[in-house]
């Protein structure tokens, strides 16, 4: 927090805590993108494996890749998103990171 000094009338200053927040509070979204390669089961373990999701969890995410070309599949610190990332991409799906808005 920064202190802000305002004018209340006449002489007198008071200060003010205003909040600023900084990019590094705004979470960062692990996206799974729909490719023509990978079989929709192979993207459900891979989910599984990555993430712990349940199975039923997993699937919902491959059905939003595969109908709507992609799907947020985790949300957090960049650095975590990172490491998702990579995972996936070691499993040959295609996965980037956003800032989520």
């Amino acid at each position: 927090m920064k202190p802000v000094l305002a004018a209340t009338g006449g002489d007198v200053l008071t200060e003010e805590e205003t909040q600023t927040q900084e990019a590094l509070d705004i979470p960062w979204n692990v996206i799974v993108h729909n490719d023509p390669i990978n079989l929709m089961d192979y993207v459900t373990k891979v989910l599984m494996k990555v993430f712990g999701f349940s199975q039923k969890k997993a699937e919902v995410h491959m059905l939003e890749v595969h109908q709507k070309g992609r799907s947020i599949v985790w949300s957090g610190a960049r650095e975590r998103a990172e490491f998702h990332v990579q995972q996936l991409q070691s499993h040959l799906l295609l996965a980037t990171i956003a800032q989520a808005r």
